[in-house]
């Protein structure tokens, strides 16, 4: 079978797995207010799930209708695409690693990924493999000129970026944050890509997924309904198509992690694919591992007028290309929502999760986070499975390393280094690994 086929043979099985049907779900106008979080193991109709059958066979594909249909919009049929491994370099990293240049194109002139992988030399079998999506492309991960500069367009605060597009100025950029010496020595694999290979993260122009599944007819692309996020989550979906299939990753032990909207992104991709075996949304706030009912005194104007912890009416405002036109809805009625991101969190069950936060970026509203993940937890239990052993937030840098983990820091909204020390420990807990 060729890579092609291989791929699409893939994606029919995620895409099987992804079947809701034809449900009818209520509108807007006839939803009551619900102020708390709801029960994650009650039918919208108020049945309640009783058995592992009726949680995989009612339940989750209601969630993941719900969460298509009021917030993050259709992610995007899975395509095969081509894989084309470009280059291969045995010597990276003073040859303890070998990095892997790899092209994945959609047919019909649709959107090219271009897959970074970064492998152990020194590891016996194949290697669990972090994949994560970044803002500022591959090259700026490291200083190697043998990684392509990334094409398309990028935020100018990335650095040697100029008019949005990548200069040589840019290779390494963010090499620090991106320790990869320190995870091929654990024992890791990463896999990255760029935001801006499936849609560039701009309210104003779609030049995606979504533009080619619109034949570039701008009346059927709608930048305010389009759902970025949901496509960078079909991107993360389709470099996993890659990853089952090469011989140096274990397809068993993939991690989705991202920092932020990547974070939001990296969390909604395992809750639809569930060939992902991990997921570390860091700092992902708002629209992602925080709820959408804010509290009352994080959602209270301060003197700025900026509530503490952002809010669905803040982030439609200021990113309304990143979800669904139904979702604004609910801006100023968020307890209509008939559902809540402790949900989310409840798709990936049985899978490991790790919410990851800082103590000054209130803005992503790490308290309630926490309190999200208790609200998933009995779906955990109900499987038979660890959910969340911590009763409390813990102190400063103590990972909650149980199925359902939570970790704080000092600092603010980044991911650093540290941070992924802290990543591969969970991952050792999770996968097994040895440290």
């Amino acid at each position: 079978m060729n890579t092609s086929l291989k791929l699409l043979a893939c994606c029919a099985v995620v895409l099987a797995g992804c079947a809701t049907g034809s449900r009818s779900l209520p509108e807007f106008s006839t939803l009551s207010a619900q102020p708390g979080l709801r029960d994650p193991l009650v039918m919208l109709n108020g049945d309640r799930i009783t058995t592992r059958e009726q949680w995989e066979q009612q339940r989750r594909p209601e969630l993941k209708a719900i969460f298509q249909h009021y917030m993050y919009g259709q992610i995007p049929a899975p395509v095969a695409m081509k894989a084309t491994v470009k280059g291969v370099h045995r010597d990276f990293l003073d040859g303890k690693a070998t990095l892997k240049i790899i092209s994945l194109d959609a047919p019909n002139g649709g959107p090219s990924i271009d897959l970074l992988l970064v492998t152990p030399n020194n590891r016996p079998g194949p290697a669990p493999v972090f994949l994560a999506m970044n803002f500022c492309g591959n090259h700026a991960l490291t200083a190697d000129t043998r990684v392509p500069l990334t094409k398309g367009w990028l935020y100018n605060s990335c650095k040697g970026c100029t008019n949005n597009v990548a200069t040589e100025a840019a290779r390494g950029g963010q090499a620090q944050d991106w320790p990869l010496a320190r995870l091929v020595e654990r024992g890791y694999a990463l896999a990255s890509f760029c935001t801006t290979d499936i849609d560039s993260d701009r309210k104003e122009v779609s030049d995606g997924i979504y533009a080619w599944l619109a034949g570039d007819d701008a009346a059927k692309n709608n930048p305010t309904n389009r759902g970025s996020i949901a496509a960078w989550a079909w991107g993360y979906s389709r470099c996993v198509d890659y990853l089952v299939n090469d011989r140096d990753v274990d397809a068993k032990r993939i991690a989705a992690v991202g920092h932020s909207r990547n974070g939001k992104t990296a969390l909604l991709a395992a809750a639809y694919d569930e060939r992902i075996a991990l997921s570390i949304p860091h700092q992902a706030g708002c629209g992602g591992t925080a709820p959408n009912r804010v509290s009352a005194a994080l959602a209270a104007p301060q003197k700025n007028g900026r509530p503490t912890a952002e809010t669905i009416k803040v982030i439609n405002g200021n990113f309304p290309h990143w979800f669904n036109g139904e979702f604004k809805k609910y801006n100023d009625t968020t307890d209509k929502l008939p559902f809540d991101q402790h949900e989310l969190v409840a798709l990936c069950a049985p899978r490991p999760v790790l919410f990851s936060n800082a103590q000054d970026d209130q803005w992503a509203n790490p308290s309630q986070q926490f309190e999200v993940l208790q609200a998933a937890d009995p779906v955990y239990r109900f499987l038979g499975v660890e959910g969340l052993v911590a009763k409390q937030m813990p102190p400063h840098r103590q990972l909650v390393d149980s199925r359902l983990g939570y970790y704080i820091r000092e600092g603010k909204h980044s991911m650093t280094a540290d941070d992924w020390d802290m990543f591969m420990n969970f991952a050792d807990r999770q996968f097994g690994a040895r440290r």
